[in-house]
């Protein structure tokens, strides 16, 4: 069984690399983001150095993640059955629109993005692979969120009031956030327009399985006027019939569920 000395150092390993997910960074700026001494903090980067888990960054004194991750993540990613029915779907999504399409699973109070194919034209900064957004921002997020129990949108407001606001548009009131959260069940779609960043808007859709959960969220990404404008009907028809395809892929027969009205 771990001693009290093994779990604290567990935690502070994963700080260090939480903390390293944002970017390049000096030792003493991680030791103040994680509150730990910087003489410890250069012994611990110099073990996971060794271990390749974090490596020198591309100016002196930065330290950014190892490449030993990338094959620890992709074996995480690959045990995701949705990444693998989501696959086509996101290409031909990425094929037609020309836009930033996700795949997102929930984890906690956050969507992590598990899957994207960058846009031809605006690649999204907000969400890169492996990153994650609240729950109540951005389409895919809320997408996961809306077709959740009404009782789990209330818990999630209470764990996480004063809700996060990205931009001004972010729904960060209560009873804002509800009535987004009603809509988008409704209308089995979920619209985010510039509430993760300013002048970019998207579009989401849940991914259930057979057993009526919400597995993951379906969307696309892309400056406003191209997601929302002329061909916005056309987009969200398209992203509609891709949330459906890989719901049918987990064993859903649509016509029996009621956990989306899916258009």
């Amino acid at each position: 069984m771990a001693n009290d000395g093994s779990l604290m150092l567990v935690r502070k390993v994963a700080e260090v690399l939480d903390f390293l997910t944002k970017g390049e960074a000096t030792a003493t700026e991680i030791a103040e983001a994680i509150h730990e001494p910087r003489s410890s903090m250069y012994r611990l980067l110099a073990s996971l150095q060794e271990e390749d888990l974090v490596e020198a960054g591309s100016r002196r004194g930065k330290f950014r993640l190892g490449f030993k991750l990338v094959s620890l993540g992709s074996a995480v990613v690959e045990r995701f059955d949705e990444r693998r029915f989501a696959q086509p779907v996101m290409e031909r999504l990425h094929a037609l629109t020309g836009e930033t399409v996700f795949l997102c699973v929930p984890r906690g109070d956050q969507a992590v993005c598990i899957e994207r194919l960058d846009g031809k034209r605006v690649q999204s900064l907000a969400l890169r692979l492996g990153g994650s957004l609240p729950m109540h921002t951005g389409a895919a997020s809320r997408a996961i969120l809306a077709f959740r129990d009404e009782s789990e949108w209330e818990a999630y407001i209470a764990r996480n009031t004063p809700l996060t606001r990205l931009t001004p548009s972010t729904p960060a009131e209560p009873s804002e956030l509800r009535a987004l959260l009603r809509r988008t069940r409704d209308e089995g779609i979920a619209i985010s327009d510039q509430d993760v960043t300013v002048g970019v808007a998207a579009i989401g859709v849940p991914i259930i399985d057979y057993q009526g959960r919400v597995r993951a969220a379906l969307s696309i990404s892309g400056v406003r006027e191209s997601i929302l404008g002329v061909d916005g009907d056309r987009w969200k028809a398209e992203v509609i019939s891709g949330g459906q395809e890989i719901s049918r892929a987990l064993g859903v027969d649509l016509a029996g569920q009621k956990v989306a009205n899916f258009g």
